[in-house]
């Protein structure tokens, strides 16, 4: 079985899941969205956002495959480029973090560490560009009918504290959470120790991390 995780760009903004395809609730106000929807083109809304971003700030998300299908994704982006942000109730993000916008894994690829890996592949890549810290709202009632809220657009906020995030400013629904990435190191060896764990030896694991040289060895004289 082999596993890679890509970047999101316009070409593979296509294999997202049609649902997620079409929808913008993150990347437009609450109010241009809903105005999209009743145009009917959140499609091309969801296209101009994604070309926008990688125009002007780049990577804004990492999709993952397996044997080629696509089977999850997660995006990412500063505040100002996510105006829902500032519509919960403990925004607003802080102005050093980067704002994980969804994390979405295929139901028929659900429980084989593919979430992790998404957010390992995002935290290299937000460490590279020197970015201090993720934050993103959890919903700590996923599952349940909130009316004002599509069905899976908010993460379950216990899946960011399995991968490391804590709780800056707690809600009954939607707390937000934070992971500082000066201690991103450390957390991915340990996510790699687990996915090697769940997964076992696999050679595409090479696309989602460094090799690291080896170490010469030194004979003391």
């Amino acid at each position: 079985m082999s596993r890679r995780v890509v970047n999101l760009t316009l070409d593979t903004l296509e294999d997202l899941p049609r649902s997620c395809r079409g929808c913008v609730y993150w990347e437009l106000d609450p109010v241009a969205a809903e105005r999209a929807c009743a145009n009917g083109d959140p499609g091309l809304e969801k296209e101009a956002w994604v070309s926008q971003a990688l125009l002007e700030w780049g990577s804004c998300g990492k999709i993952a495959y397996v044997d080629g299908m696509p089977a999850g994704y997660v995006t990412y982006a500063p505040p100002a480029y996510v105006p829902r942000s500032n519509a919960f109730p403990t925004s607003p993000i802080s102005p050093d973090a980067v704002v994980l916008m969804t994390s979405h894994v295929v139901a028929a690829f659900a429980g084989g560490g593919l979430g992790r890996m998404l957010v390992q592949a995002m935290a290299r890549d937000l460490t590279k560009r020197g970015i201090k810290a993720i934050e993103a709202f959890g919903d700590a009632k996923f599952g349940e009918y909130d009316p004002e809220m599509p069905p899976g657009c908010v993460t379950p906020a216990d899946f960011f504290v399995s991968v490391g995030f804590k709780t800056v400013r707690p809600h009954p629904r939607y707390p937000r959470l934070r992971m500082e990435l000066r201690t991103a190191l450390s957390w991915k060896s340990d996510v790699e120790y687990a996915l090697e764990k769940l997964l076992g030896s696999m050679s595409p694991e090479t696309l989602l991390r460094p090799v690291r040289p080896a170490t010469a060895s030194t004979t003391t004289p």
